[in-house]
Protein backbone atom coordinates (compact mmCIF):
# COMPACT_ATOMS: atom_id res chain seq x y z
CA UNK A 1 0.00 0.00 0.00
CA UNK A 2 1.43 3.57 -0.82
CA UNK A 3 1.90 6.45 1.50
CA UNK A 4 -0.79 8.29 -0.22
CA UNK A 5 -3.43 4.73 0.31
CA UNK A 6 -2.20 4.80 3.84
CA UNK A 7 -2.93 8.39 4.57
CA UNK A 8 -6.53 8.33 3.02
CA UNK A 9 -7.25 4.70 4.74
CA UNK A 10 -6.49 6.77 7.76
CA UNK A 11 -8.28 9.56 7.41
CA UNK A 12 -11.45 6.99 6.37
CA UNK A 13 -10.98 5.50 9.85
CA UNK A 14 -10.57 8.78 11.49
CA UNK A 15 -14.27 10.28 9.93
CA UNK A 16 -15.98 7.03 10.90
CA UNK A 17 -14.84 7.43 14.72
CA UNK A 18 -15.55 11.07 14.76
CA UNK A 19 -18.70 9.96 13.43
CA UNK A 20 -20.31 6.31 13.79
CA UNK A 21 -22.86 5.14 11.22
CA UNK A 22 -25.23 4.74 13.76
CA UNK A 23 -25.52 8.48 14.31
CA UNK A 24 -26.44 8.72 10.52
CA UNK A 25 -29.00 6.32 10.21
CA UNK A 26 -32.55 8.38 10.44
CA UNK A 27 -35.22 6.74 12.27
CA UNK A 28 -34.38 3.15 11.68
CA UNK A 29 -35.12 1.01 14.88
CA UNK A 30 -32.49 -0.12 16.19
CA UNK A 31 -32.02 -2.47 19.25
CA UNK A 32 -29.09 -2.68 21.82
CA UNK A 33 -28.46 -5.38 24.02
CA UNK A 34 -27.67 -4.85 27.62
CA UNK A 35 -27.41 -8.65 28.46
CA UNK A 36 -28.93 -9.35 31.76
CA UNK A 37 -30.06 -6.23 32.87
CA UNK A 38 -30.47 -6.59 36.72
CA UNK A 39 -33.52 -4.42 38.75
CA UNK A 40 -33.72 -2.19 41.55
CA UNK A 41 -36.23 -4.27 42.84
CA UNK A 42 -34.05 -7.81 43.03
CA UNK A 43 -33.76 -9.86 40.19
CA UNK A 44 -33.19 -8.93 36.51
CA UNK A 45 -34.44 -8.56 32.82
CA UNK A 46 -32.74 -11.59 31.11
CA UNK A 47 -31.50 -11.35 27.50
CA UNK A 48 -32.49 -7.31 28.00
CA UNK A 49 -33.02 -5.00 24.54
CA UNK A 50 -33.99 -1.33 24.49
CA UNK A 51 -35.51 0.06 21.23
CA UNK A 52 -34.27 2.97 20.08
CA UNK A 53 -34.60 5.49 17.55
CA UNK A 54 -32.46 8.28 16.35
CA UNK A 55 -32.79 11.82 14.41
CA UNK A 56 -30.55 14.17 13.09
CA UNK A 57 -26.95 15.44 13.36
CA UNK A 58 -24.78 14.90 16.31
CA UNK A 59 -22.74 18.22 16.24
CA UNK A 60 -19.04 17.73 16.88
CA UNK A 61 -18.87 18.75 20.15
CA UNK A 62 -21.30 16.35 21.36
CA UNK A 63 -23.75 18.51 22.76
CA UNK A 64 -26.87 18.85 20.78
CA UNK A 65 -28.45 15.24 21.68
CA UNK A 66 -32.08 15.44 23.32
CA UNK A 67 -33.66 12.10 24.47
CA UNK A 68 -37.19 11.32 24.07
CA UNK A 69 -38.86 8.27 25.89
CA UNK A 70 -42.14 6.91 25.33
CA UNK A 71 -45.51 7.18 27.25
CA UNK A 72 -47.55 4.65 28.32
CA UNK A 73 -48.44 1.88 25.87
CA UNK A 74 -46.60 3.84 22.85
CA UNK A 75 -43.44 3.25 21.02
CA UNK A 76 -40.88 5.58 19.28
CA UNK A 77 -43.00 5.09 16.07
CA UNK A 78 -45.65 6.78 17.53
CA UNK A 79 -43.80 9.92 18.47
CA UNK A 80 -42.56 10.06 15.00
CA UNK A 81 -46.22 9.12 13.69
CA UNK A 82 -47.82 11.98 16.32
CA UNK A 83 -45.90 14.56 14.01
CA UNK A 84 -43.80 15.53 17.43
CA UNK A 85 -40.39 14.34 15.85
CA UNK A 86 -38.78 16.23 12.78
CA UNK A 87 -37.90 19.65 11.48
CA UNK A 88 -39.58 22.33 13.17
CA UNK A 89 -41.69 19.88 15.55
CA UNK A 90 -41.55 19.59 19.60
CA UNK A 91 -37.96 17.54 19.25
CA UNK A 92 -36.80 19.79 16.19
CA UNK A 93 -34.38 17.56 14.26
CA UNK A 94 -32.82 20.03 12.34
CA UNK A 95 -31.39 21.90 15.49
CA UNK A 96 -30.85 18.87 17.89
CA UNK A 97 -29.82 15.09 17.59
CA UNK A 98 -32.91 13.18 18.80
CA UNK A 99 -32.81 9.94 20.14
CA UNK A 100 -36.70 8.44 21.15
CA UNK A 101 -36.09 5.43 23.63
CA UNK A 102 -38.61 2.72 23.64
CA UNK A 103 -39.77 1.98 27.34
CA UNK A 104 -39.63 -1.47 28.84
CA UNK A 105 -43.11 -3.03 27.81
CA UNK A 106 -44.22 -1.14 25.37
CA UNK A 107 -43.90 -4.43 22.89
CA UNK A 108 -40.33 -3.25 21.49
CA UNK A 109 -38.14 -3.23 24.28
CA UNK A 110 -37.78 -6.12 26.26
CA UNK A 111 -41.43 -6.98 27.55
CA UNK A 112 -43.58 -9.60 28.88
CA UNK A 113 -44.76 -9.94 24.94
CA UNK A 114 -41.82 -10.39 23.44
CA UNK A 115 -39.20 -11.79 26.10
CA UNK A 116 -38.00 -15.61 25.09
CA UNK A 117 -36.86 -16.68 29.12
CA UNK A 118 -39.35 -15.03 31.20
CA UNK A 119 -42.70 -14.59 28.85
CA UNK A 120 -46.29 -12.87 30.41
CA UNK A 121 -46.61 -12.85 34.16
CA UNK A 122 -43.17 -14.55 34.33
CA UNK A 123 -41.26 -10.69 33.35
CA UNK A 124 -40.17 -8.79 35.93
CA UNK A 125 -41.31 -5.85 37.37
CA UNK A 126 -39.74 -2.71 36.67
CA UNK A 127 -39.16 1.21 37.85
CA UNK A 128 -39.02 4.14 36.31
CA UNK A 129 -35.34 4.39 37.87
CA UNK A 130 -34.47 1.40 36.07
CA UNK A 131 -35.94 2.63 33.05
CA UNK A 132 -33.31 5.65 33.38
CA UNK A 133 -30.78 3.45 34.08
CA UNK A 134 -31.19 1.42 30.83
CA UNK A 135 -31.38 4.50 28.73
CA UNK A 136 -28.40 5.90 30.67
CA UNK A 137 -26.72 3.04 29.58
CA UNK A 138 -27.71 3.25 25.92
CA UNK A 139 -26.58 6.45 26.06
CA UNK A 140 -23.18 5.78 27.47
CA UNK A 141 -22.24 2.14 25.72
CA UNK A 142 -24.02 2.07 22.29
CA UNK A 143 -23.67 6.01 21.23
CA UNK A 144 -20.87 7.70 23.12
CA UNK A 145 -22.66 10.04 25.09
CA UNK A 146 -21.60 11.40 28.29
CA UNK A 147 -23.80 14.58 28.20
CA UNK A 148 -27.35 15.15 26.88
CA UNK A 149 -28.55 18.64 25.97
CA UNK A 150 -32.18 17.74 27.47
CA UNK A 151 -34.34 14.74 28.26
CA UNK A 152 -38.26 15.64 27.00
CA UNK A 153 -40.84 13.11 27.84
CA UNK A 154 -45.07 12.88 27.54
CA UNK A 155 -47.49 11.42 30.53
CA UNK A 156 -44.96 8.57 31.51
CA UNK A 157 -42.33 9.96 29.11
CA UNK A 158 -42.18 13.19 31.49
CA UNK A 159 -42.15 11.15 34.84
CA UNK A 160 -38.68 9.43 33.28
CA UNK A 161 -37.67 12.85 32.10
CA UNK A 162 -37.60 14.24 35.96
CA UNK A 163 -36.08 10.67 36.78
CA UNK A 164 -33.17 11.57 34.73
CA UNK A 165 -32.94 15.14 36.63
CA UNK A 166 -33.06 13.33 39.89
CA UNK A 167 -31.19 10.09 39.56
CA UNK A 168 -28.40 11.60 37.21
CA UNK A 169 -27.66 15.31 38.07
CA UNK A 170 -25.70 17.24 35.81
CA UNK A 171 -25.73 14.42 32.75
CA UNK A 172 -28.94 16.38 31.30
CA UNK A 173 -28.50 20.11 31.33
CA UNK A 174 -32.23 20.76 30.57
CA UNK A 175 -35.73 18.56 31.44
CA UNK A 176 -38.93 18.81 29.79
CA UNK A 177 -41.95 16.74 31.65
CA UNK A 178 -44.85 17.46 29.29
CA UNK A 179 -48.07 15.94 31.22
CA UNK A 180 -45.58 14.20 33.62
CA UNK A 181 -45.47 14.25 37.22
CA UNK A 182 -42.70 13.74 40.15
CA UNK A 183 -44.74 11.28 41.61
CA UNK A 184 -48.12 9.96 41.19
CA UNK A 185 -50.87 11.74 43.17
CA UNK A 186 -53.63 10.22 45.80
CA UNK A 187 -56.32 10.64 42.53
CA UNK A 188 -53.54 9.25 39.87
CA UNK A 189 -53.36 6.42 42.26
CA UNK A 190 -56.43 5.38 42.86
CA UNK A 191 -57.39 5.42 38.64
CA UNK A 192 -53.85 3.22 38.68
CA UNK A 193 -54.65 0.74 41.14
CA UNK A 194 -58.19 0.34 39.68
CA UNK A 195 -56.11 -0.44 36.45
CA UNK A 196 -54.12 -2.56 37.53
CA UNK A 197 -57.26 -4.66 39.37
CA UNK A 198 -58.89 -4.67 35.60
CA UNK A 199 -55.65 -5.65 34.03
CA UNK A 200 -55.36 -8.67 36.27
CA UNK A 201 -59.02 -9.86 35.88
CA UNK A 202 -58.99 -9.31 32.44
CA UNK A 203 -55.81 -11.06 31.71
CA UNK A 204 -57.37 -14.66 34.28
CA UNK A 205 -60.49 -14.25 32.14
CA UNK A 206 -59.96 -16.33 28.85
CA UNK A 207 -63.15 -14.22 26.66
CA UNK A 208 -63.63 -10.27 26.83
CA UNK A 209 -67.27 -11.93 26.75
CA UNK A 210 -67.14 -12.35 30.71
CA UNK A 211 -65.51 -8.86 30.94
CA UNK A 212 -67.84 -7.31 34.13
CA UNK A 213 -68.55 -3.21 33.07
CA UNK A 214 -66.19 -2.24 36.15
CA UNK A 215 -63.16 -4.01 34.36
CA UNK A 216 -64.23 -2.83 30.76
CA UNK A 217 -64.56 0.41 31.69
CA UNK A 218 -61.25 0.62 34.18
CA UNK A 219 -59.66 -0.62 30.79
CA UNK A 220 -60.88 2.21 28.34
CA UNK A 221 -59.73 4.39 31.03
CA UNK A 222 -56.25 2.82 30.68
CA UNK A 223 -56.43 3.39 26.89
CA UNK A 224 -57.08 6.64 27.26
CA UNK A 225 -53.20 7.23 28.59
CA UNK A 226 -52.16 6.01 25.11
CA UNK A 227 -52.21 9.11 23.42
CA UNK A 228 -54.74 8.61 20.35
CA UNK A 229 -52.18 6.62 18.45
CA UNK A 230 -56.27 5.60 16.66
CA UNK A 231 -57.34 8.98 16.62
CA UNK A 232 -57.52 8.57 12.92
CA UNK A 233 -59.36 5.61 12.79
CA UNK A 234 -62.62 4.96 12.41
CA UNK A 235 -64.97 4.51 15.42
CA UNK A 236 -64.13 0.81 17.15
CA UNK A 237 -66.36 -1.57 19.27
CA UNK A 238 -64.09 -0.51 22.55
CA UNK A 239 -63.40 -4.05 23.26
CA UNK A 240 -62.28 -4.82 19.51
CA UNK A 241 -59.34 -1.34 20.37
CA UNK A 242 -58.36 -3.35 23.43
CA UNK A 243 -57.91 -6.09 21.82
CA UNK A 244 -54.80 -5.00 20.39
CA UNK A 245 -52.94 -4.38 23.39
CA UNK A 246 -51.12 -6.88 25.57
CA UNK A 247 -52.45 -6.29 29.38
CA UNK A 248 -49.73 -7.99 30.78
CA UNK A 249 -47.74 -5.44 28.84
CA UNK A 250 -49.62 -2.42 30.34
CA UNK A 251 -49.30 -3.88 34.00
CA UNK A 252 -45.97 -3.78 34.52
CA UNK A 253 -45.68 0.14 32.99
CA UNK A 254 -48.30 0.89 34.93
CA UNK A 255 -46.69 -0.80 38.01
CA UNK A 256 -43.81 1.38 37.55
CA UNK A 257 -46.33 4.18 37.07
CA UNK A 258 -47.86 3.82 40.92
CA UNK A 259 -44.14 3.66 42.25
CA UNK A 260 -42.85 7.02 40.80
CA UNK A 261 -41.26 9.13 43.19
CA UNK A 262 -38.60 11.20 42.58
CA UNK A 263 -38.20 11.90 45.94
CA UNK A 264 -38.08 8.81 47.19
CA UNK A 265 -35.38 7.85 50.02
CA UNK A 266 -35.17 11.43 50.70
CA UNK A 267 -36.91 14.90 52.17
CA UNK A 268 -38.57 16.36 49.52
CA UNK A 269 -37.19 19.38 49.77
CA UNK A 270 -33.53 17.83 49.77
CA UNK A 271 -34.69 15.49 47.17
CA UNK A 272 -35.66 19.12 44.67
CA UNK A 273 -32.60 20.88 45.20
CA UNK A 274 -30.37 17.81 44.36
CA UNK A 275 -31.68 18.31 40.79
CA UNK A 276 -29.30 20.33 38.84
CA UNK A 277 -30.85 20.32 35.31
CA UNK A 278 -33.13 23.48 34.15
CA UNK A 279 -36.58 22.42 34.46
CA UNK A 280 -39.89 22.99 32.02
CA UNK A 281 -42.89 21.89 33.24
CA UNK A 282 -45.61 21.36 31.16
CA UNK A 283 -49.14 20.96 32.61
CA UNK A 284 -52.75 20.99 32.21
CA UNK A 285 -55.48 22.41 34.79
CA UNK A 286 -57.77 19.85 33.17
CA UNK A 287 -55.55 16.67 33.44
CA UNK A 288 -57.44 13.90 34.66
CA UNK A 289 -55.24 11.43 34.49
CA UNK A 290 -52.06 12.91 35.72
CA UNK A 291 -52.30 15.34 38.00
CA UNK A 292 -50.52 18.86 37.83
CA UNK A 293 -50.36 19.78 41.38
CA UNK A 294 -47.24 17.89 42.19
CA UNK A 295 -45.34 19.24 38.91
CA UNK A 296 -46.56 22.88 40.06
CA UNK A 297 -45.11 22.32 43.51
CA UNK A 298 -41.80 20.88 42.41
CA UNK A 299 -41.73 24.08 39.75
CA UNK A 300 -42.49 26.34 43.35
CA UNK A 301 -39.92 24.96 45.47
CA UNK A 302 -37.32 25.17 42.29
CA UNK A 303 -38.25 28.38 40.77
CA UNK A 304 -38.64 26.31 37.55
CA UNK A 305 -40.41 27.07 34.51
CA UNK A 306 -43.90 26.19 33.56
CA UNK A 307 -46.68 26.21 31.22
CA UNK A 308 -49.88 25.83 32.44
CA UNK A 309 -52.79 25.00 30.11
CA UNK A 310 -56.28 25.81 30.54
CA UNK A 311 -57.79 23.82 27.83
CA UNK A 312 -60.59 21.40 28.01
CA UNK A 313 -58.03 19.15 26.07
CA UNK A 314 -56.45 18.00 29.44
CA UNK A 315 -54.10 15.03 29.40
CA UNK A 316 -53.88 15.43 25.70
CA UNK A 317 -53.17 19.16 25.39
CA UNK A 318 -49.65 17.68 23.48
CA UNK A 319 -51.95 16.84 20.77
CA UNK A 320 -54.45 19.71 20.31
CA UNK A 321 -52.01 22.57 21.52
CA UNK A 322 -49.40 21.00 20.15
CA UNK A 323 -48.10 24.45 18.30
CA UNK A 324 -47.90 26.19 21.70
CA UNK A 325 -46.12 23.47 23.65
CA UNK A 326 -43.13 23.31 20.39
CA UNK A 327 -42.67 27.10 20.29
CA UNK A 328 -42.23 26.75 24.44
CA UNK A 329 -40.14 23.78 24.23
CA UNK A 330 -38.10 25.57 21.50
CA UNK A 331 -37.50 28.45 23.24
CA UNK A 332 -36.47 26.84 26.32
CA UNK A 333 -33.97 24.39 24.94
CA UNK A 334 -32.55 27.14 22.67
CA UNK A 335 -32.11 29.54 25.97
CA UNK A 336 -28.02 30.14 26.95
CA UNK A 337 -28.95 30.21 30.50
Amino acid sequence: MTAFARAVVSLLVLAALAFPPFLRAEGELRLADLGDFPLEGGGAIRECRVGYRTFGTLNPERSNAVLFPTWFGGTSQDLVNLGLIGPGKLADTSRWFVVAVDAFGNGVSSSPSNSRLQPGRAFPEFTVRDLVRAQHRLMTAYLGLERLHAVVGVSMGGMQALQWARTLPGVARRVVSIAGTPRAAPSDLALYDAGLRALDAAGSLSSSETWGPETLAALIALLALTPAQDRDRPPQDPEAVLARYDFTNWARQLRAMTRHDIYAGAAERVAARAIRAKLLLVVSRRDLLVSPEPSLALAGALKAETLVLESECGHFAVLCEGEKIARAVSAFLNRKD
